[in-house]
């Protein structure tokens, strides 16, 4: 049987080491009654950067309200959005190009082409932003190149207003992961309290507090937010759905209870009321 802590490591092997964040873009700088097409009409070099495809176009129109935003803007903080944006299509695209498109070779050959092209705009943005000072950037250029230099400039930056947001403070919990368990979990819940209604909550905190808490070995706890990231999926994963009701189980806990309280929890933190509690 697998056990509650070895789902969570097979389905979660970041949180072991320091995840790469999964940052959904907020589009904060585009009036949400402006649509897309109509960006492109005074966008065409930005739009038509990559040949059009139906794969992997959520992805893509990331990449492009981001650059857009940057253009308009040129902060720092829009060209962060824009390299996770990258990112995501590149992982994207990288699985689609391997596709053999049997009667139409040339869509292979434009996936190829489009991954190519982001993989190069990704490189060429990463040197442009390397002597950047926003916390977000000097946390990418350490967590995805390894500079040690960033690094040493982000945690100058701890305790300062310029981290109290839930990006940053996830930023922090990254790097202490390996160091403090117990600050770690102070950062997520803090990371929660600081989380935005209408942006996009990042798995990875729930993910890691219910792994801490298997740590801790406090049961309830780990249940409640392995729950609680369940409940965050559009599509459940059966897996853990399974192991969930076997840990139930095995440690007598009362799941209706706790169910409900992990739905609560996620209810306040989605309408940016979440509270730290005591650990």
């Amino acid at each position: 049987m697998i056990t509650f802590r070895k789902i969570i490591q097979l389905r979660f092997p970041l949180v072991s080491k320091c995840w790469p964040l999964i940052l959904v873009l907020t589009l904060n700088a585009c009036d949400s009654s402006v649509t897309l097409m109509q960006l492109c009409k005074e966008n065409e070099e930005i739009c038509n950067d990559f040949g059009q495809d139906s794969w992997c176009k959520t992805q893509r129109n990331q990449v492009t309200f981001a650059r857009i935003n940057v253009k308009d803007k040129n902060l720092d903080v829009d060209k962060y959005s824009l390299l996770v944006a990258y990112e995501g299509y590149i992982k994207c695209m990288s699985l689609a190009s391997q596709i053999q498109h049997i009667k139409l070779k040339e869509k292979t050959t434009l996936r190829k082409d489009n991954l190519i092209t982001a993989q190069a705009n990704l490189s060429l943005l990463t040197e442009q932003s390397v002597q950047t000072k926003h916390p977000h950037l000097l946390y990418y250029h350490w967590s995805r190149e390894g500079n040690t230099l960033a690094l040493a400039e982000f945690l100058k930056l701890e305790g300062t207003p310029i981290l109290e947001n839930s990006t940053a403070q996830l930023h922090l919990a990254t790097y202490y992961i390996k160091r403090d368990r117990n600050k770690t979990l102070g950062l997520l819940y803090r990371a929660l309290e600081l989380h935005q209604p209408g942006t996009e909550l990042p798995a990875e905190i729930l993910q890691t507090l219910a792994t801490i808490f298997t740590q801790k070995k406090q049961y309830k706890q780990a249940y409640i937010w392995l729950r609680t990231y369940q409940l965050l999926q559009d599509k459940p994963d059966q897996r853990i759905e399974a192991n969930l009701k076997n840990y139930q189980q095995a440690k007598s806990l009362d799941a209706k209870f706790l169910d409900k309280v992990a739905r609560t929890t996620l209810a306040k933190i989605t309408a940016g009321q979440f509270t730290s509690p005591s650990y």
